[in-house]
């Protein structure tokens, strides 16, 4: 492996993780640009129909991809603390068994997605003129997990080197790619959801393949060979270790949207439009800390690996003050503009009048909640405890938002607004369950 990229065990903290999170947050903009362009589009051209199917598919897309996003981010970890320890073999071996394991995940989570989706928006009580759209959207999605997961695995091992801004350049051609496709197949060539799909699965190739590409010209990969690939049993355990518990916390959390997108559709085609755009938007408030916390997790891991027990700590200290930071900028943002926001989708009074509430309640102190809970479990998982991070979205996903949305919005009559109270309440205990973690947990002895 030839490459050259940032140390971060040595060197100004804040500078750092400045640098190294600007670019994953554009990164995660323009990769949430890929569903909001989806969701635009359809929405001018075929309607609310199409806004309630997108929206309600990719909840279910969001549950497939966290599979392979939780285990690349097992690569993440592995990749950095090789690196943070200056063992080269050990890098390439986590590389290689990287690429291996994404692969042999892609299939079955493809069959599943072909094979399951229908009944799952059937559960969720979908309005049944958004259901056949929905379906064809999500049968076409599936057919491109590879894709999918092999883009993430390629963005995973840089971040893990400290690279973040090769990922940027990666999926800003998916997303140049996504729009062009999306406006010929659906605005010129009228296909509808279905073109909006096949737009998405071409962005997505283009980024997996501009990312091996790229990584191949530059020689990357020199010093690889067959063995490489199939060295499992030295790195498989430390990619599986965070890369599970990381995978079914992404699982668990998109679940449990899912189920509250259910929740949702009760009220009807305005409010399940509405819910779908305000879950769009809000995905998009909390990209900041998303950023600061995949950050956290390649510089903790870093210097967990090489055993700078104190400056793990520091790192922990300045994430929580960006990602706060970055969140209060993006919810000032989202108030200000939030009318402006949903009419961008749909301009019908009820889309709008239900939107705007979505924002207004879900999009508010609930954000630096989030921020607090994401960074502190992304800090757990890159220190040794990603069972801490499993359970604290368990918590804040199951017990706590489904509680008290169906408490709220059913049993004490709040109907929409009680369920948007419910999700922006469920943050809170987690939070602080993260800062609990940061103080007294076993990764100050140097344990993971």
């Amino acid at each position: 492996m030839q490459h050259s990229e940032p140390n971060f065990t040595a060197g100004k903290i804040p500078v750092q993780l400045f640098h190294f999170s600007v670019p994953l947050f554009f990164a995660n903009v323009l990769q949430a640009a890929y569903h909001l362009v989806d969701m635009m589009v359809i929405g001018h051209f075929v309607g609310s129909s199409g806004l309630a199917a997108v929206g309600n598919a990719s909840m279910l897309c969001f549950i497939i991809n966290s599979i392979g996003i939780g285990i690349t981010l097992g690569g993440t970890v592995e990749v950095a603390r090789a690196h943070g320890r200056g063992d080269s073999v050990a890098e390439r071996n986590a590389v290689g068994t990287l690429f291996a394991v994404t692969a042999a995940a892609a299939l079955p989570v493809t069959v599943c997605g072909l094979w399951f989706s229908r009944e799952i928006f059937l559960r969720m009580d979908i309005p049944p003129e958004a259901l056949p759209s929905a379906c064809e959207y999500m049968y076409i999605l599936s057919c491109g997990t590879l894709c999918s997961f092999g883009g993430n695995a390629v963005c995973a091992l840089l971040r893990g080197l400290g690279d973040s801004r090769r990922p940027l350049l990666f999926i800003s051609v998916a997303a140049a790619v996504n729009v062009v496709l999306d406006l010929l197949l659906v605005g010129v060539w009228s296909l509808g959801v279905p073109g909006a799909a096949w737009a998405t699965v071409a962005a997505q190739a283009a980024a997996m393949l501009t990312g091996i590409g790229c990584l191949w010209r530059q020689g990357f990969f020199h010093g690889f060979d067959w063995r490489s690939f199939f060295s499992a049993r030295k790195t498989l355990p430390g990619i599986l270790k965070p890369g599970i518990p990381s995978a079914m916390q992404m699982i668990v959390v998109n679940i449990a949207f899912l189920l509250v997108t259910g929740m949702f559709n009760r009220f009807g085609m305005a409010e399940s439009a509405a819910a779908a755009v305000g879950l769009k938007v809000s995905t998009l408030a909390g990209m900041p800390c998303w950023a600061v916390g995949q950050a956290v997790t390649a510089m903790a891991a870093q210097n967990m690996g090489a055993g700078k027990i104190a400056r793990t700590a520091r790192i922990w200290r300045y994430g929580i003050g960006l990602g706060v930071l970055f969140t209060g900028i993006a919810v000032l943002l989202i108030q200000l503009t939030a009318r402006r926001i949903i009419d961008c989708f749909d301009s019908s009074p009820e889309v709008v009048a239900s939107g705007v509430l979505y924002l207004r309640i879900f999009c508010s102190f609930s954000g630096f909640a989030y921020a607090v809970m994401y960074i502190s479990d992304s800090f757990a998982t890159a220190t040794g405890a990603p069972l801490l991070a499993l359970c604290n979205a368990l918590l804040e996903a199951v017990i706590l938002r489904l509680l008290l949305c169906g408490l709220l919005g059913f049993f004490c009559g709040y109907g929409f607004a009680g369920v948007c109270w419910g999700m922006a309440l469920s943050t809170l205990p987690p939070a602080l369950i993260g800062l609990a973690y940061y103080r007294f947990g076993a990764w100050r002895r140097g344990r993971r």
